[in-house]
This record gives structure tokens, sequence and C-alpha cells, in this order.
């Protein structure tokens, strides 16, 4: 009984090991993992409360290209998590696995001409206004970000739509 108690003892010790080792490398962006960022691929799009059109509508999501999380899949069906915390099922066609960010900071945001806060400021940039990424490198915690004409870098942290450690070529 002592031993079967060890032998699980040492097999959960290992899988904590394995997992916190993982979680401290950085996270290359990769399209089929969970949890992964996606965008809407349309202006209207239908988030229910469940997998099927036999659920209720819950959310009708109006902003093309803005950046949802998936955790969840099941059959054609994902389970996503918006930039303000809800979660809700899309079908999987509605989605797009091109990657845009959507500005959570508050007011006007500074984009930067290189990924320093030091650089120049190339334009100001409202909070809910969506780009597309760029670029992310491991280097800092600046992302090169597209906004209509303007293009430069902006703080990682004032983004939804990239992970923290995750690095975007």
């Amino acid at each position: 009984m002592k031993r079967i108690l060890l032998i699980l003892i040492m097999l959960v010790a290992a899988g904590v090991l394995v997992a916190t080792a993982s979680e401290n490398k950085s996270k290359k962006s990769d399209s089929n993992s969970l949890p992964r960022f996606v965008s809407l691929r349309s202006d209207k799009v239908y988030a229910r409360f469940g997998p099927g059109v036999k659920y209720p509508i819950e959310w009708v999501y109006s902003q093309k290209s803005a950046p949802v999380e998936v955790i969840s899949e099941y059959e054609d069906w994902r389970r996503i998590r918006d930039w303000q915390g809800s979660e809700s099922w899309i079908k999987a066609q509605m989605l797009n696995n091109k990657r845009f960010v959507k500005v959570i900071a508050a007011g006007e945001n500074n984009l930067y001409a290189k990924d320093s806060y030091k650089s120049k400021i190339i334009a100001r940039v409202e909070d809910e206004v969506i780009g597309e990424i760029k670029k992310c490198p491991a280097e800092n915690g600046f992302c090169l970000v597209q906004f209509a004409q303007y293009q430069g870098w902006m703080p990682r942290q004032s983004l939804f739509g990239v992970y923290p450690d995750e690095i975007i070529d």
C-alpha cells in the first residue's frame, strides 16, 4: 500500500514538473492548439449558448476581424472567449485563422515607430480598435501591428489577441 502511494505521489510530482517546464517556455503560435486566438470572419456572427443551432443566440458580434480565443472544440463548433471574458459557441466556418488584435487599454494608446517607449510616436489609437498583427518577437513586450495605413509597435499588454509569451514571426 505504501509503495503504491509513493508511486502515485512521484507520478503527480513528475506531471507538475513537466507542466511547469512547458509553461515557462516561450509559446510559438500554432493554429491547431488550444487555447488559440483566431478572428471573426464576418460583420455578423451569431454566438450561441451551446454547440448547435438548437441553442439560443447569446450574442451577435458585429465587428469583422475581432480577435477571440478558442478554448474548446466540439465537432464543427468552437467555444470562444471574447475580449471582455464572455464565453459562447460559434460555428467554426465563422472564424478565420488570420491574427488580429484589439486595443484594450482605455483611451488613446501610442503607436511607436520602434519597439521602445523612447521611440517616436507615429499615431494614437483609441481603445477597442482592431489591427492586424504582423509580428511579436520574444525579445521585448511589443508587437508590430497594422491599423489602417499606420503600422507601428504597441505594448503587448495593451492588446487582446496575443498571449504574453507568444512569438509571432
